[in-house]
């Protein structure tokens, strides 16, 4: 009697603490930081796959906006964030490529500072001229260009973005220094660009496809190693004779530094599960994006050969944001 009475004893001991466990990792909420607004693309794109990955991880979600400081305000909270697996940030390639290229002096070191999680999804840019424009292709504009030196200027949505920069990279491929116009976000330059005050202006995709498919502007190639989902119709650079110029934007996650790996590696797991939805990826196309997925070590390696790549132009480019 007394031995069926201690075997019940354990048994109720034991099952008490599997209900506290599983208690105490449902109240383990992962927290997601996003360093813009609610309703902007990031912080959509977030929202999205953390509905999906808080069924696989069997915790709560959250996003936490912080915005402020271009993405850099959530830098410095997940770098003062406990490596507990708690706490992530989902942040564009601003933040941990172009911010210490631009900035003599940054409050965090990506290298040292964030542990790469995964990439969540890519963008890609586009080239637009006015409708009436009498050039074509991409080789018709280099060839304007030459012989209309004093037209040799871009527009973008801001002094330091990707857009800015792949400018003067396609100038670099076209032999031809290209000069910044900086717009004060997306929608002043597509004014521009309608009315005729810009020659050129080069955004992300999505921004020009409503404006494109009016036949308000011509899209005269898109910057992805292959063609855009979103404007399928229009040739890259690639295509039409530029093999280098490819360039790209990429939204990634990234834990605090020193994070054990057995929990980014479970954070991992549930974003590239997240990401291999249909639903999510029919919602990102809606977008203009192309999710993302794959290890921690291919986020690091995306980082690297981006360095390298974006490194030359930000150096020719002399910009600087302080």
């Amino acid at each position: 009697m007394k031995r069926r009475t201690l075997i019940a004893s354990l048994a109720a001991v034991a099952a008490l603490s599997t209900a506290g466990t599983a208690s105490a990792q449902a109240d383990r909420t992962l927290r997601i930081l996003v360093g813009f607004p609610a309703g902007v693309s990031i912080d959509v794109v977030t929202r999205i796959i953390s509905e999906k990955m808080k069924d696989e991880l069997k915790r709560p979600v959250i996003v936490d906006n912080r915005g402020g400081a271009g993405g850099r305000l959530a830098a410095d909270l997940l770098k003062a964030a406990a490596p507990d697996g708690n706490t992530v940030m989902v942040t564009p390639i601003v933040v941990p490529v172009l911010a210490p290229m631009v900035f003599s002096k940054l409050s965090y070191n990506p290298e040292t500072d964030f542990t790469p999680v995964g990439r969540v999804c890519d963008f890609g840019f586009a080239l637009a001229v006015p409708a009436n424009s009498p050039v074509k292709s991409v080789k018709d504009y280099a060839a304007w260009l030459k012989a209309n030196p004093q037209q040799a200027n871009f527009g973008s949505p801001a002094a330091g973005s990707l857009p800015h920069f792949f400018g003067i990279m396609f100038g670099n491929a076209v032999g031809v220094d290209m000069v910044h116009v900086p717009f004060n976000g997306g929608a002043a330059l597509q004014t521009a660009v309608l009315g005729g005050h810009a020659p050129a202006g080069i955004d992300v995709v999505m921004e020009w496809q409503q404006n494109a498919k009016a036949g308000k502007v011509q899209v005269l190639a898109t910057s992805g190693a292959q063609r855009s989902k979103v404007m399928p119709e229009v040739p890259t650079f690639r295509e039409q004779g530029y093999p280098d110029l490819v360039g790209q934007g990429w939204f990634a996650m990234y834990a605090p530094a020193k994070t054990p790996a057995a929990q980014v590696d479970e954070i991992n797991r549930a974003l590239n599960k997240a990401l291999a939805s249909p639903e999510v990826r029919e919602r990102f196309a809606g977008l203009g994006l192309e999710a993302g997925g794959g290890s921690a070590a291919d986020l690091q390696k995306t980082m690297a050969d981006d360095t390298r790549r974006w490194g030359p132009v930000v150096r020719k480019s002399g910009f600087k944001a302080d």
